[in-house]
């Protein structure tokens, strides 16, 4: 972009790391509406904060009654919001934090954008399967009553497509299992991803 210049600060991301004590990590939930993202985004990001870990959860109806407000649901305002978050989230990864992201982000391109963004290795995609039936049954937030009542346009499973995960890093069937075991299995696969390599440790 013409006339920006960024600049680099002079203290690396190896130094955060370590300051931190942990691997910079972004667990990214994907679901329909009601599968259970946000209560097990919530869950974890509780655990691993009492267990010491640097950790922040963005939530998608946390951003879009901020950063995001001024877009809508059409595919272009999905993309744009993606986009938005995926920065965010870079820039806190970047710091040192571990990163937990709960949104429905329906579009496989939508989720591969945030991974090119963030890097691939720093990214770990959770797919909260949870079938349409059993969400519908929650609709804890009346939500699906009134997309199917025409209240609400381009809702996900609606009248909106949502394209699952093809390769997910782990996938945790709501519909299937308590929600105690689903976070037992998302903490057992997030905790040893965030742990110092020994060889970063005994470079400092």
């Amino acid at each position: 972009m013409q006339n920006i210049y960024p600049f680099e600060s002079k203290v690396c991301y190896e130094q955060r790391k370590q300051l931190m004590q942990q691997e910079p990590r972004l667990v990214w939930l994907t679901g329909l509406s009601g599968s259970g993202k946000s209560t097990l985004a919530l869950r974890l990001e509780h655990h691993l904060f009492h267990l010491g870990y640097k950790v922040f959860l963005l939530d998608g109806d946390n951003i879009r009654n901020g950063l995001c407000q001024d877009l809508g649901f059409t595919a272009q305002d999905r993309k744009e919001n993606m986009r938005r978050v995926a920065e965010v989230a870079n820039l806190m990864l970047e710091s040192g934090l571990v990163v937990i992201c709960a949104f429905i982000s329906p579009y496989a391109s939508e989720r591969a954008l945030v991974k090119e963004i963030v890097g691939p290795q720093r990214f770990a995609e959770v797919y909260i399967n949870c079938s349409l039936q059993v969400c519908e049954q929650r609709d804890t937030k009346g939500l699906y009553a009134k997309a199917q009542q025409g209240l609400i346009q381009n809702f996900t499973g609606i009248s909106a497509p949502y394209e699952a995960p093809q390769q997910p890093d782990l996938i945790l069937k709501t519909d299937q299992e308590p929600i105690e075991d689903s976070l037992h299995k998302l903490i057992t696969f997030v905790k040893p991803q965030l742990r110092l390599k020994q060889n970063m440790k005994a470079a400092m």
